[in-house]
């Protein structure tokens, strides 16, 4: 059936072709169907190519993405010249001033931070304080850039009467270790490092026991309130 009527549609074309025959209407609608499946396949081509352009443009580093990637940061692996507790104590101090709980101190809770320290800055001191840590320059401070704040403090990059200094030397954070950038040599360098681990595994352990003694606590208070109530049944 397919071939019969393939070669009467080839016939036709050299009737046509020769005068023999007049073109007959019924065989617009034919093209004119395929004509509208080639704009479809057209768009659909477009698109395509469109979303292939975007992806090289994100691969390349030109475009932004849609969603901003979560990159995995660790305080203790990354900020390891402080110990677990002072690291701790900053996580902490930064949660204070977070008002908006969003993980940010922004410029509004700077200024409150400052004020609250006993050491309020102009709004262009708040925001040269923020620049100077600001390595996404989102014009606000994540936990990282906070420690970056102490780091530089520990490490004698902050100038004396600079914002930040007067934060982390009001903020009664000690910051005055010595890791193993300050060792001489390169075998006390190796010796710090085995006791950072050490001091690291230590303060664990610390944690650890700290917990189970609260827990401890926690089950022999419950265990007397339980006694003190059968005594009044």
């Amino acid at each position: 059936m397919a071939t019969d009527e393939l070669s009467s549609k080839l016939s036709r074309r050299l009737q046509i072709e020769e005068g023999a025959e007049d073109p007959v209407a019924v065989d617009a609608p034919e093209d004119q169907n395929g004509s509208e499946e080639k704009p479809s396949t057209a768009n659909a081509d477009s698109e395509l190519g469109a979303k292939l352009m975007r992806r090289g443009e994100l691969n390349e580093g030109q475009g932004e993405p849609s969603q901003p990637s979560m990159k995995v940061f660790n305080p203790y692996t990354e900020f390891k010249e402080f110990s677990r507790k002072q690291i701790k104590d900053m996580e902490k101090m930064f949660k204070m001033y977070d008002a908006g709980k969003d993980n940010y101190i922004d410029l509004m809770e700077l200024k409150l931070m400052m004020e609250k320290l006993g050491a309020p800055q102009t709004h262009l001191g708040l925001k040269n304080m923020i620049k100077e840590v600001d390595e996404d320059l989102d014009n606000k401070l994540s936990f990282r850039e906070f420690l970056l704040i102490f780091r530089k403090a520990a490490a004698g990059e902050l100038a004396e009467d600079s914002g930040l200094s007067v934060l982390a030397r009001l903020s009664e954070i000690d910051v005055s270790t010595e890791g193993v950038k300050g060792a001489k040599t390169f075998f006390e360098a190796k010796v710090q490092a085995i006791s950072e681990s050490s001091r690291f595994e230590a303060e664990i352990r610390q944690e650890q026991e700290a917990k189970k003694k609260q827990a401890e606590e926690q089950k022999q208070r419950r265990a007397a309130f339980k006694e003190l109530q059968s005594a009044f049944k």
